[in-house]
C-alpha cells in the first residue's frame, strides 16, 4: 500500500477538514497542509486538528505533498487542479471531492493535454465522498465522517491503474467503502440520489407558508434538513448536472402524478401500492 507523508487539502472546510482529521487520526499521513482563502479559517482548521499547517499560497502549500485533495466548489475545481499540477512535485496524485464529475473531469483532461506546465508524472483521478451535511466550515469537520460511507472514484481511459488503486486505498483507510464509476455514470446516479432530493427538499421548505412553520415537527424537519445547504454551492451543482437532473425530475414528476391521480380518484389500492413501493425502497437502505 502506498504511503503518504504529506497530504494537502485545498479548501479545508467541512469535507476537506474531515479528510484531514480522519487521515491524521488513522495515521494515513504525517502532515496535512491546508490551503485556504483567509488566515482566520486556516487558524480554525488548525485549532480543530484538521490540518497541521496552513497557507494562503497554493504553490507553497502543495509543493511537498504526495496527495492533494481539491475541496472547492465544483466550478472552481478544474482551475485549482491545473494550478496544483503546475506546482506540486513529480509523482504526486491529485483528486477532488466534487459532487459532479463529467464536465469537470473533461475540463481537467483537456487542460492537461494543452498545458506545457503540467508536470508529466503528476496524475489526477476524480473522487466524490457521499458524506457531509448542510453545515459549512472546519468547525463542523469530523474524523468519523467517512466511516461506513461510500466514495465514488471516477477514473477515465487516461487514468493509471496504480493511481486508482492507491486512491481507493486512501479512502478505505478513512473508513469508507469505494466504488468505481465513469464520470458520466456517476452524474446520472447522483442526479437521482443526491441532487434531486436537495431540489425537492428546497421546494417543500419554500412552499411552506410562514404561519405554519411553528407547526412543523419531525417529518417536515427531516425532509427539509438539506435545504439549509449553501444556495450558491447548490446552484453550481444543479447547473453542472442539469441534463441528468432534468431527467431525474421528469421521472419524479411522473411518480408524483401517479400519487396525485390515486388520491383524486379515491383509488385506495393504487395509493397503497405506490406507498408500499416507496416504503420498500426506503426500508432497503436501513436506518
Amino acid at each position: 500500500m502506498r504511503t503518504w507523508d504529506t497530504l494537502a487539502v485545498v479548501g479545508p472546510g467541512l469535507i476537506g477538514g474531515s479528510i484531514g482529521l480522519a487521515a491524521l487520526r488513522q495515521g494515513v499521513v504525517g502532515e496535512v497542509v491546508g490551503i485556504g482563502r483567509s488566515q482566520t479559517s486556516l487558524q480554525t482548521a488548525i485549532s480543530r486538528g484538521a490540518i497541521t499547517a496552513g497557507t494562503l499560497d497554493l504553490a507553497a502549500g502543495v509543493r511537498d505533498a504526495d496527495l492533494i485533495v481539491v475541496c472547492t466548489p465544483v466550478d472552481e475545481i478544474p482551475y485549482y487542479v491545473e494550478r496544483v499540477a503546475e506546482a506540486c512535485k513529480p509523482g504526486a496524485l491529485i483528486t477532488d471531492a466534487g459532487s459532479t464529475k463529467a464536465d469537470l473531469v473533461a475540463r481537467i483532461e483537456r487542460a492537461r493535454s494543452g498545458s506545457a506546465s503540467w508536470v508529466d508524472s503528476v496524475h489526477f483521478v476524480g473522487s466524490h465522498p457521499l458524506a457531509g451535511n448542510d453545515k459549512r466550515g472546519s468547525d463542523y469537520a469530523r474524523a468519523d465522517l467517512f466511516i461506513d460511507r461510500v466514495v465514488v472514484v471516477t477514473p477515465t481511459a487516461q487514468s493509471r491503474a496504480e493511481d486508482v488503486r492507491d486512491l481507493r486505498n486512501f479512502w478505505t483507510a478513512l473508513g469508507a467503502s469505494t466504488v468505481e464509476m465513469t464520470p458520466a455514470e456517476h452524474d446520472r446516479a447522483v442526479a437521482v440520489t443526491s441532487h434531486l432530493p436537495h431540489l425537492i427538499a428546497s421546494a417543500i421548505a419554500g412552499s411552506t407558508p410562514a404561519e405554519y412553520v411553528t407547526l412543523t415537527a419531525g417529518g417536515w424537519q427531516d425532509t427539509t434538513r438539506i435545504a439549509a445547504g449553501d444556495p450558491l454551492l447548490w446552484r453550481q451543482i444543479f447547473f453542472a448536472n442539469r441534463e441528468n437532473l432534468m431527467a431525474a425530475l421528469s421521472h419524479f414528476d411522473q411518480t408524483l402524478a401517479d400519487l396525485r391521480g390515486a388520491i383524486e380518484a379515491g383509488d385506495a389500492a393504487a395509493l397503497e401500492r405506490l406507498l408500499t413501493e416507496g416504503k420498500r425502497i426506503r426500508d432497503a437502505v436501513g436506518s
